[in-house]
């Protein structure tokens, strides 16, 4: 696909928006990846990243190890990742703490939206893709349900293992990388790191991220080009089961003191009518409907790109 400069900065764009799911937990940038069409591309283009690049780098040159690598949509991408997860993650942070109902409703306006677009990938419905589908959504649920841990201080070789893991969440829809962050405990710890600029930390982490990522996307190349059906079944019931992490109305069933703030271990939904305090009904409905639009404009804005792109 031959690409213009305009492609590559609505890549970026889509960068960015992956990025600032990632920032909240419970909101998958995979998801974003998912409803904005560049999902399999991502997969595959990750999925050549092996040594055989380096044969090709001598054999034929740079430029043709670049485009069996895909280089330029990657580089658009992580550059929009990047920039969103370090600009963004205050504003995550602040709205989370101050506005939690109003970022809740319209992830969860967003997300619900996008079930729709990505079912519609399934070409063909059949048992077996009806019980991935269920099965999926199941082990998504059961994830949003498990109650968070929680430290102090991290070892280098658990932040190692902490950034293998959600990058592995992050890239499948549905899945919270964030989320599985705050579940073994690291949430805290790897946000503050990224705000303070904490170069060991990061490193750790960000070695974790690389080899969980080359690793999981080689499995995922195959999954979608030996079985696509019943992978997209998967990936859309793992979007299903997420809705219940990122409901706006919780109840605290279990919090933890950790150094000087107070860390919600545990929590359930609720419906808003049992919900101690201001449930802003109306302004959650208002945030639900951005989100929801949302997904509704930014199709077609991608179907009218497509055309163009093309070629």
């Amino acid at each position: 696909m031959e690409r213009r400069l305009k492609d590559y900065l609505l890549i970026f764009l889509k960068g960015i928006g992956m990025g600032a799911a990632d920032a909240v937990p419970g909101v998958s940038g995979g998801t974003i990846a998912f409803i904005s069409g560049i999902y399999e591309e991502l997969i595959n283009s990750i999925g050549e990243i092996n040594f055989s690049l380096i044969k090709i780098w001598r054999k034929d040159g740079f430029l043709a190890m670049w485009k069996t690598l895909n280089g330029n949509f990657l580089i658009a991408l992580l550059a929009g990742i990047g920039l969103s997860i370090f600009s963004l993650m205050h504003l995550a942070r602040y709205m989370l703490e101050h506005h939690p109902i109003l970022i809740w409703s319209f992830f969860f306006g967003l997300v619900l939206a996008s079930i729709w677009f990505v079912s519609k990938e399934i070409k063909r419905w059949h048992l077996g893709s009806v019980l991935i589908l269920i099965l999926g959504s199941i082990i998504a649920y059961w994830l949003t349900t498990l109650s968070a841990a929680t430290s102090a201080d991290l070892s280098n070789g658990f932040l190692f293992l902490s950034g293998a893991i959600a990058v592995i969440a992050m890239i499948l829809p549905g899945i919270s990388g964030a989320y599985i962050l705050v579940l073994m405990g690291a949430y805290q710890e790897i946000t503050e790191a990224v705000t303070e600029l904490n170069v060991q930390k990061l490193a750790f982490v960000a070695l974790g991220i690389i080899v969980g990522l080359l690793s999981f996307t080689k499995i995922l190349k195959w999954l979608f080009a030996k079985y696509e059906n019943l992978t997209l079944a998967a990936l859309t019931g793992f979007i299903i089961g997420s809705l219940n992490k990122i409901w706006p109305w919780k109840k605290t069933l279990e919090a933890k003191m950790i150094a000087d703030k107070v860390v919600i271990t545990s929590e359930k939904s609720i419906w808003p009518t049992y919900f101690e305090g201001d449930p802003k009904i109306l302004s959650a409905v208002i945030s639900f409907l951005i989100g929801f639009l949302l997904i509704l404009i930014l199709e077609g804005i991608a179907k009218k790109l497509a055309p163009k792109n093309e070629k």
